[in-house]
């Protein structure tokens, strides 16, 4: 079973189509390893029998060359994606008994290409937090443990459920959406790859929204080369979402070599943050090495709004989702709350308390409070004046180079519980991905080293809008030089 659950998405490919193993086989040692990984609390909704089913489809369909570029490929969905007839809660009870009718853009191209949903992965309560703390249906615990340590430590958000079923070999790969760094810091706490491509890449539609002009959907999974193969099935144009780009999905995994040569790699002065961890700064060194060594030439670039980045998401993505979250009120499905001899009034304010969580609530709260009247010019549009600044200071860096490299986290994974008192500290994880989000750039997290106590860290590039190759082929320049991540001992069987 290990053998099968270790491998990567293209080596299963292989094994696929060669006949070394069904799809029956493969599926099943996966869910095998999902029953086994039930403390990690991975899955909000387990659809185990539905996937072996699916399986035993793929092998007809392998056998008849009919077959999909992912058939037999287990993954895992995060569960802010709508999935026709299968619970979707947000991991939030205010969606308690929720099963939509449709499904999203991307789990649908992700049928049509064969891939094989092993269930609805946990996450943070409407993607809003950095540890996989907040959801209604408790925490995931991360697979990875500190040298030396019993710890449960978190393994990052918002997709905390996607980074430790993948880094945890349970699923091949996975879905996640990133707001703000919610596929790139959790895939670097859990030693994988993530990509966020550029904004519009991959629809929105059937995706549960938190901020509408920042969430946008991607790949976390064990290789570079994996998270190519499943962006090019999930991207693709839809006409559904109104910020979706009708532009031609490259084949990224076909076309990655690691070689840099001709290409410039920025490090921009403003990330090297006061009191930054010096491993943490030796390896963001190590990593602009390992790119020269690809041929990259390695400049010095400015990007001086970085400082407002952070306070301007916390601005922007509040107000958003406020906006987004006022919907949830009762009266057409989900939760209902009906306090005895309560007005219409009473019942949404009973089930929105009864259904939304602390951070939830917080959001919405500080939203509501930037787009109210007297306030709104203040917050709201001047954060969206920033917005703009941080955008123009990427397009002035990338006048003098192709991509960006800095670190994903400030930190590795910390254990479970040990920020929730400090919400700030909890929002200082996003540090280093909130700007590109910001701006709509495609940005990628790679593992490239571990910290004192063995925990793994990741180096982020960040491209050129529709540079996805570069940023791939960047990525995977780190890759073959960086040590390759340690398989987690499944001390959770």
């Amino acid at each position: 079973m290990s053998d099968l659950t270790g491998m990567s998405v293209a080596a299963m490919q292989a094994g696929l189509r060669s006949g070394a193993f069904s799809a029956a086989e493969l599926v099943g040692a996966h869910v095998a390893a999902a029953e086994a990984a039930r403390p990690l609390n991975l899955f909000i909704t387990e659809t185990f029998e539905a996937a072996m089913e699916a399986a035993r489809a793929a092998d007809q369909a392998l056998a008849a060359g009919t077959a999909g570029p992912l058939a037999g490929i287990p993954i895992g969905i995060k569960d802010l994606f709508a999935t026709r007839g299968v619970r979707t809660t947000a991991a939030s009870r205010i969606l308690d008994g929720f099963t939509p009718t449709y499904e999203s853009h991307v789990t649908a191209r992700l049928q049509a290409a064969g891939a094989i949903s092993l269930g609805k992965l946990n996450l943070d309560e409407f993607a809003m937090g950095s540890s996989n703390e907040t959801s209604a249906f408790g925490p995931v615990v991360s697979p990875i443990r500190a040298a030396g340590s019993d710890a449960a430590l978190v393994p990052g958000g918002s997709s905390g459920g996607s980074s430790a079923a993948v880094a945890a070999r349970v699923v091949a790969a996975a879905t996640g959406t990133d707001t703000g760094g919610s596929i790139r810091q959790p895939a670097a706490f859990c030693g994988i790859a993530g990509i966020k491509p550029t904004y519009g890449r991959c629809s929105r539609w059937g995706i549960i929204a938190f901020a509408s002009s920042l969430d946008q959907a991607g790949v976390l999974a064990r290789s570079v080369t994996d998270c190519a193969l499943l962006l090019e099935a999930m991207a693709g144009f839809d006409p559904r979402d109104s910020t979706s780009l009708d532009a031609p999905v490259p084949a990224w995994s076909a076309a990655l070599t690691g070689d840099l040569r001709g290409r410039r790699v920025g490090i921009p002065r403003e990330y090297r943050v006061d009191g930054m961890d010096a491993g943490l700064d030796r390896l963001w060194q190590q990593g602009a090495e390992w790119l020269r060594d690809a041929g990259a030439e390695i400049v010095e670039v400015s990007l001086p709004h970085t400082a407002q980045a952070l306070p301007t998401y916390y601005i922007v993505a509040p107000a958003e989702a406020s906006s987004n979250l006022a919907r949830y009120d009762g009266v057409r499905y989900g939760l209902r709350v009906v306090p005895d001899g309560g007005s219409l009034a009473d019942m949404y304010e009973a089930t929105r308390a009864a259904g939304f969580g602390p951070e939830v609530r917080r959001r919405i709260m500080i939203g509501t409070y930037v787009l109210s009247a007297g306030y709104y010019d203040a917050y709201y549009l001047k954060a969206q004046k920033v917005r703009a600044l941080i955008a123009r200071d990427f397009a002035e860096a990338f006048a003098r180079c192709d991509l960006l490299l800095t670190p994903t986290a400030p930190t590795g994974a910390f254990p479970l519980g040990a920020r929730n008192a400090d919400p700030i500290a909890m929002y200082l994880n996003d540090v280093f991905t909130v700007p590109s989000s910001l701006a709509g750039l495609p940005a990628m997290s790679v593992p490239a080293g571990t910290d004192s106590a063995g925990l793994p860290l990741g180096l982020q590039l960040i491209g050129r809008p529709l540079d996805e190759a570069g940023v791939l082929d960047a990525a995977r320049a780190i890759e073959q030089r960086a040590p390759a991540p340690a398989t987690p001992e499944p001390w959770w069987r």
